[in-house]
């Protein structure tokens, strides 16, 4: 417990001056960095044949998102496919299976670095230094790039930001007319992406790289020692120690809610976690960078009562859920079963990994210090539903871009219920933009439980070593870490098939590439709106009463309508395993 309040502590007292020095990266507001940064971004710039000036609209922005997915996915799969011909590769891996390298591929792709594979035996170092932790860096900062654009649109684009930051305390028709005459460009894809890698990600990920070689994180190019087993009955002669750059890795997957282990069992393995101060240290990571988003959204629209709002609905969901997994884990009837110690990570105690467990899946990061196979069914059933609401913090940009779907529905339910016109930040919502959040909103249940059901019903398909009530919250679970993008897993299936690869990656691109563009559509479609002045008659949002029908909204769109199959699952599970006569459900 003590270390789930100085998380938290120090997730919102490093997160608030990260959020408003973030928010100027975003902005292009000057700086006495300009000097280190400004002449490498120039480079970057014109490799890319781009330049800051240059605005887009939402059509352009996505265009040169899915472009450069594109361009990279291509570069990476074939590096997958062709590693063993390839330098850096001193213990001789051998080349991936095409379908096994789309799935790996698209997984780090997404920000999603769901696994299907173990990194240590079966990446090179060139795979796993350049492939994956590239992506782990990129990636995430796309997503943010997104969330960016995204919030200049519902503002009335770039210009009209600063527009309003220039004229300061003068009437609001002035503001108005300006916001009128601004045109309508959500910024520069090219250039987000670059200042917010550049001048945020990496510099975090050198810090966190050096913090945690401290503690003995590998970070090594040179071959893994062969040593002798101490048990002579194990009947090897010698065992390989595989080592590398993990430290690098470890920091990049962390920070920027990857999540995908240089090892296969994760950070539960001592070389990519050794000490109680590397798990606080991984733990922190979880979170910082979405808590501090949460901060620049203020700062970078100009509204500090965004903050509050997103920041409190996201801190009540996080405390509610942190909260049932560590009383789950650790303190509830089921703690002391032995059933559930097979596969727990014994150094850090119950109360550490359900912790991690919660923040894992709270953010779309994925990484565990334990088992999640092996969890206790009500913190399986948490994790299950952190995953389905995906906006309890969330991933880098992804989180605060699903949040702001959320908003957006919760302020046309509420105009609706109160008959007012919906408007958000005085630009109204209306049937374009809420069919394109209504098919948003429907695809989730439509693709998990779909694909559940066929997965579950054909003989052979799961390959799950779990037939029961467990068997079912495996299967569900693989899909949601897909489709939520977060990449954790039940580890009781028998994953690396052409059916689970090919399935996962169909859902990996529905769940991150629609829940990306849309609320950008729909924050370009607004951003063409004439804004109304707020009057006495505005829906006011950042409110505590709106901030209770916006996480009602949350529960109503996740949790209820996936009641079913969580009953079918770890709460049967867990009806089970305390004598409760769950079969008869």
């Amino acid at each position: 417990m003590i270390e789930a309040v100085l998380v938290l502590v120090l997730a919102v007292a490093l997160g608030r001056p990260l959020g408003r020095y973030l928010a100027g990266v975003m902005r292009g507001d000057r700086s006495r960095l300009d000097t280190v940064f400004v002449p490498v971004e120039r480079i970057v710039y014109k490799a890319l044949g781009t330049s800051p000036g240059r605005g887009m609209s939402w059509r352009g922005y996505a265009k040169a998102f899915l472009l450069s997915n594109l361009a990279l996915g291509a570069v990476v799969w074939v590096m997958f496919m062709t590693q063993a011909w390839l330098p850096l590769n001193p213990d001789g891996i051998a080349n991936m299976r095409w379908d096994t390298a789309l799935h790996t591929m698209v997984s780090f792709l997404t920000n999603t670095n769901q696994q299907h594979y173990s990194g240590q035996a079966e990446l090179s170092y060139l795979s796993q230094g350049v492939a994956i932790v590239g992506l782990q860096v990129v990636a995430p900062m796309m997503g943010l790039a997104l969330v960016v654009a995204t919030l200049r649109g519902l503002f009335g684009g770039r210009e009209a930001m600063a527009a309003r930051r220039e004229i300061g305390a003068r009437p609001a028709s002035a503001a108005a007319r300006m916001d009128e005459r601004a045109p309508r460009d959500l910024g520069n894809f090219w250039v987000d992406v670059t200042r917010a890698t550049l001048r945020f990600m990496l510099p975090l990920c050198l810090l966190w790289s050096v913090l945690l070689a401290s503690q003995g994180v590998p970070a090594t190019l040179q071959g893994g020692p062969t040593v002798v087993p101490i048990d002579a009955s194990a009947g090897m002669a010698g065992q390989k120690i595989p080592l590398g750059p993990v430290a690098p890795m470890v920091a990049a997957k962390q920070l920027g809610t990857n999540g995908g282990g240089w090892y296969g069992p994760n950070s539960s393995v001592p070389l990519e976690n050794p000490t109680p101060l590397s798990n606080l240290l991984e733990t922190l990571a979880l979170v910082l960078i979405p808590v501090s988003l949460t901060f620049m959204a203020g700062a970078f629209t100009g509204r500090r009562s965004l903050t509050a709002l997103v920041f409190g609905c996201m801190l009540v969901m996080s405390l509610a859920s942190a909260g049932t997994a560590i009383w789950s884990e650790g303190h509830s009837v089921t703690s002391a079963d032995p059933a559930l110690m097979e596969g727990k990570e014994v150094r850090f105690g119950a109360d550490a990994s359900a912790l991690w467990g919660a923040l894992t899946t709270q953010t779309s990061n994925g990484s565990v210090n334990s088992m999640h196979d092996s969890l206790a069914p009500l913190t399986g059933g948490v994790a299950i539903t952190n995953m389905l609401i995906n906006a309890i913090w969330g991933g880098v940009g992804c989180g605060l871009q699903q949040f702001l779907v959320y908003l957006l529905l919760s302020v046309f339910l509420a105009g609706l219920m109160t008959g007012r016109t919906p408007e958000l930040f005085g630009r109204k919502i209306e049937a374009p933009e809420v069919r394109l959040l209504a098919l948003l909103i429907l695809l989730q249940p439509l693709v998990l439980l779909g694909f559940t059901a066929v997965t579950v019903a054909v003989p052979g398909l799961a390959g799950n070593s779990n037939p029961g009530f467990h068997g079912i919250s495996q299967v569900f679970y693989e899909y949601t870490s897909a489709f939520a993008n977060n990449g954790s897993g039940f580890e009781g299936l028998g994953d690396a098939t052409p059916w689970w690869n090919l399935t996962c990656v169909l859902l990996l691109v529905l769940g991150r590439y629609p829940a990306l563009i849309v609320p950008l559509a729909v924050a370009g479609l607004m951003a063409r709106k004439r804004v109304a002045p707020e009057g006495s008659g505005t829906l006011q949002v950042e409110t505590p009463t709106f901030a209770l029908t916006l996480i009602a909204v949350v529960v109503l769109l996740t949790v209820l309508q996936f009641m079913p199959v969580l009953v079918l699952g770890p709460i049967a599970e867990h009806l089970a395993l305390v004598g409760m006569p769950a079969a008869g459900l």
